[in-house]
């Protein structure tokens, strides 16, 4: 397991999977472990997974300021990264939460970012949260499937504050709820740092305009992926997220969830690696 030191003397892991040329991989959660992105559905055989974990989750140490776990400050640490890998350039997949930190890198160094693929990411760093009604619209699409009946009404209760988070509305997150699907989110709870969560995104985090007048003058060509079933974010937020980059193209996985990936591999890995070989 590679490890290298953060610009504070934090100790960062990352994962190697697969070979060829670099990917760097940002998780989501927010702060949750890299070892629920696995290979990429099969990514990791055309591209060489550089998959890190984030201060404090994973194999990466806790950071002595907790302060560090909000997004624009863990910026730092994927350069650190970059510098550690000896790269000029790198491609760059960020799923989920991992894409506003993507975007803050972006606009922090934008000649550092070769290619960036954006998977089902809520474009927080552009000041544009999945709200509790897309989720419902996204959640009404699975109408017909056995568990929507006992789960639509919790999941409502939860969005609008008025119920606490249960399991039993996780399959609204997956495509398709089948064992791979319950394995996955079974493994969440261990590998997430909640502490670290709250921090990601608090007050400062962001600053929407900055970013998005950085952004405009980013070269680098961006695939936004999204889910058709997802609701965080649904595809019609990914089309306005991508509208913050000058070169950016939409792909909506058919039959996805947050976690495309699983839901159909084989139709993630063709269009992400069609992406990332362009000229």
């Amino acid at each position: 397991m590679p490890t290298f030191t953060a610009s504070d003397g934090t100790r960062l892991a990352h994962h190697v999977r697969g070979d060829g040329d670099p990917l760097v991989v940002l998780p989501g959660g927010p702060m949750r472990a890299s070892a629920y992105l696995g290979d990429l559905g099969g990514l990791a055989a055309h591209r060489r997974l550089i998959l890190l974990d984030l201060r404090g989750t994973g194999d990466s140490a806790a950071p002595a300021d907790p302060a560090t776990y909000r997004c624009d400050r863990l910026v730092a640490d994927v350069e650190a990264l970059r510098v550690h890998l000896g790269l000029e350039r790198m491609d760059v997949l960020a799923h989920s939460a991992g894409g506003s930190l993507a975007m803050l890198y972006a606009a922090r160094h934008p000649a550092r970012v070769a290619r960036l693929a954006l998977v089902t990411a809520t474009p927080w760093a552009l000041g544009m949260p999945a709200t509790a009604g897309d989720r419902l619209t996204a959640a009404r699409l699975r109408k017909g499937e056995p568990w929507f009946e006992d789960a639509f009404p919790v999941f409502e209760s939860w969005l609008a504050g008025t119920g606490d988070y249960d399991p039993v509305f996780t399959p609204f997150f997956y495509g398709r709820w089948d064992d791979p699907a319950r394995e996955h989110a079974a493994r969440g709870d261990e590998e997430c740092n909640d502490e670290a969560a709250d921090v990601y995104g608090s007050e400062g985090a962001y600053d929407p305009p900055a970013t998005r007048a950085a952004l405009a003058r980013c070269t680098a060509p961006v695939l936004v992926l999204a889910g058709e079933l997802d609701g965080g974010p649904r595809p019609e937020l990914a089309r306005r997220a991508a509208e913050a980059f000058p070169h950016a193209e939409v792909a909506v996985q058919p039959g996805a969830g947050h976690y495309p990936w699983l839901d159909d591999p084989e139709w993630f890995v063709r269009r992400v690696v069609a992406f990332l070989g362009q000229d």
